[in-house]
């Protein structure tokens, strides 16, 4: 699906990321492999430390903490908010919606437009997708996308394919309309057929948690997890990678009249460096243009990683400077999208955190 949008900006992003910090030395016992093994994995797939939540801590309590932080800083305010996107795969509860917590949490009013999500690691494009098409509202004129989610809980520490790689984030990003003629473009595709490449089995309505599904049991690479915990099929989500984002970002490229060389980042989903740098080398960018570093400090955080990854990367020159960003999500459903677009002289771009 193509699509185009006009007069949109970025005003504002936000990451907030859990105080604590696991090495991969320090998880590397749980693991059914030695340790020259694992040390291998980890030099080549970019691991090193990640951040991952308490015992306890809640999608919304990132989320309404890092809001808190713009309201005390005087960064945002409660009666500017119109509408509140949550694109999360860790909600608080089946039921109510945790937009609506936040939004209780928070005391915003009850004509705030409240609506979650269920988008994973290409999260932060269609959340910006829906609030761009909500601005074209009169009554909507600032949208608060919230990127959040807690997945290390559903992750087996004996999983050496998810758990070295699997961080907690929440990041907001605020979106209004632009004064100026701006077009952003992008594009956004998904295929249902490979859904059982990225998942976590049980604990739904169609198999219910249960004590069985709690059970451990060894996989044939040695990776120990139950039917509760997150399934990766790594090699066909690599291979979904290499092969269907390259051709949609050349057709993005050329759909909106723009080389390569005229983008100055190119800021992907980060599930691994190993194939952030498979995708640069094959798109023909230099990898000092797409960041491959948020694995390695802070873990993949789902829809969070793009966000995250501006924040560290560019920091303050952000609230300064403009910048022509491509940005790309892929994974779980599966889901593939990208945006074309201007960002930057932003009100805040920086990390606290929980």
């Amino acid at each position: 699906m193509k699509l185009k949008f006009h007069r949109k900006r970025i005003t504002g992003i936000l990451t907030v990321l859990p105080s604590r910090e696991v090495s991969f030395e320090e998880e590397m016992e749980n693991y059914n492999f030695s340790a020259a093994k694992s040390m291998k994995l980890k030099m080549a797939m970019g691991y090193n430390k990640h951040r991952i939540v308490e015992e306890g801590v809640c999608v919304s309590d990132l989320c309404v903490y890092g809001l808190n932080f713009l309201f005390e800083n005087r960064m945002l305010r409660k009666e500017d908010i119109d509408a509140l996107l949550l694109v999360t795969q860790s909600p608080d509860h089946f039921m109510p919606a945790t937009s609506n917590i936040i939004q209780g949490k928070l005391g915003l009013g009850t004509d705030v437009f409240c609506m979650d999500i269920n988008q994973g690691c290409c999260g932060f494009i269609v959340g910006l997708m829906e609030a761009f098409m909500l601005l074209e509202q009169e009554s909507i004129r600032k949208v608060v996308l919230l990127n959040a989610d807690v997945l290390s809980r559903k992750v087996s520490k004996r999983d050496r394919n998810s758990n070295p790689l699997t961080g907690d984030a929440a990041t907001i990003t605020i979106v209004e309309r632009s004064d100026a003629d701006t077009v952003i473009h992008g594009f956004l595709k998904m295929d249902g057929t490979a859904s059982d490449a990225l998942m976590i089995p049980a604990g739904g309505f169609r198999l219910p948690a249960s004590e069985e599904t709690g059970r451990m049991t060894e996989d044939a690479a040695g990776n120990f997890r139950s039917l509760d915990n997150l399934v990766m099929k790594g090699d066909e989500v690599f291979n979904f990678v290499q092969r269907e984002v390259p051709p949609m970002i050349e057709e993005l490229l050329q759909e909106a009249g723009c080389s390569k060389e005229k983008v100055d980042w190119y800021m992907f989903h980060q599930p691994n460096r190993f194939m952030l740098h498979k995708l640069a080398d094959k798109l023909g960018v230099p990898h000092e243009k797409m960041p491959s570093n948020i694995v390695e400090n802070f873990g993949n955080a789902s829809g969070a990683t793009i966000p995250t990854n501006i924040s560290f990367n560019i920091g303050d020159r952000l609230k300064q400077e403009q910048y022509m960003f491509c940005l790309a999500g892929f994974g779980v459903g599966l889901t593939w999208g990208a945006l074309l677009m201007n960002i930057g002289n932003l009100d805040f771009n920086e990390i606290i955190y929980y």
